[in-house]
């Protein structure tokens, strides 16, 4: 869900592939809706490999069912009322499958043609890992490549900026990425994403501030040696993770969330949560509270809203709106 509105935009529950190679016409425009649609309601929070193996299994159950209720098997009249009972069923999923293998294709192309793997991890990184050489020398290659997309440019520029702010030459990468293609007006956002959400006006837990959090880091990133990381493109959790399960702890601090005491005292933790973020949330954080919800069933249950569901175009769009 996240990954199709992030490279194809999902709207409405729409998802719009006009121009887009290999596409009938019929599938330029289509709906994904977990109420209509069981395998995207099953599939939504699945990564891209997990999503091409569904999609594989999906094929073949629907070619066994064709073969089962092959037109040319009707030999009774009892044959030909099975089939045509089934009929509207086939014709269903057929919609369903076909809609599926696009989207995936297109999907799989965008990756493929950008260069979204190597985008992507890079992304995870900087998101994950605090190596400021390394991320530069890394930044650098990335922005002065014919293969990296613009947009995916000034993505990796305006992260690289948000953790270095104050260590790194960021004059040197403003330079790089005018070099690497980027426009003007789409480098001063990253004054403006600072403005926003620099270290003097972003809340904490971002990248972690003070002895506790830096022994925290430590710590999990010794559990994540040790057991290994499932899927290097899923490394980063939004700091939204950290805020439930301070609340499922009974942790939130008054400091960073103020709150009212309930009559349970201060260790009381609430069996529902309501979340709303004034400016908009995103799918992967989304899935991160299903996750959240499926894991304490019985025990806290998260509502989770915005004002809008954002993708980095939305985003952008939208900082460059803030004076």
């Amino acid at each position: 869900q996240a990954m199709v509105h992030e490279l194809l935009g999902l709207n409405n529950n729409r998802v719009i592939m006009k121009g887009a190679p290999n596409v009938s016409p019929e599938l330029e425009e289509v709906v994904l809706s977990p109420t209509e649609d069981a395998f995207f309601r099953t599939n939504r929070y699945s990564n891209f490999g997990e999503l091409g193996e569904a999609i594989q299994s999906l094929l073949k159950d629907y070619q066994n069912q064709t073969k089962t209720h092959n037109a040319g098997n009707l030999n009774t009249i009892e044959d030909m009322q099975n089939f045509m009972e089934k009929f509207p069923e086939l014709k269903s999923q057929s919609h369903v499958v076909s809609k599926h293998v696009a989207l995936m294709g297109e999907l799989a192309r965008l990756v493929d043609v950008c260069g979204l793997m190597d985008v992507s991890q890079f992304e995870q990184e900087l998101a994950c890992a605090d190596d400021q050489s390394i991320h530069m020398r890394e930044l650098l290659d990335k922005l002065g490549s014919m293969h990296i997309k613009i947009p995916d440019k000034l993505r990796l520029g305006l992260l690289f900026a948000l953790r270095y702010e104050h260590s790194a030459n960021l004059h040197r990468v403003k330079s790089e990425m005018k070099k690497g293609g980027v426009p003007d007006e789409m480098i001063d956002l990253m004054d403006t994403i600072l403005k926003y959400a620099g270290s003097r006006v972003r809340g904490p837990g971002l990248y972690g501030v003070g002895t506790k959090d830096i022994m925290s880091k430590m710590t999990k990133s010794f559990i994540t040696s040790v057991q290994g990381v499932q899927n290097v493109y899923a490394q980063h959790n939004p700091v939204l993770v950290d805020t439930l399960q301070a609340i499922a702890k009974g942790k939130l601090k008054k400091e960073s969330h103020p709150f009212i005491v309930g009559k349970g005292g201060m260790d009381e933790i609430p069996k529902d949560v309501i979340i709303f973020m004034a400016g908009g949330v995103t799918y992967e954080e989304a899935a991160k509270v299903s996750e959240f919800n499926k894991i304490n069933v019985g025990k806290i249950r998260v509502i989770f809203g915005g004002s809008t569901i954002h993708n980095s175009t939305s985003f952008l769009e939208e900082l460059r709106g803030l004076p």
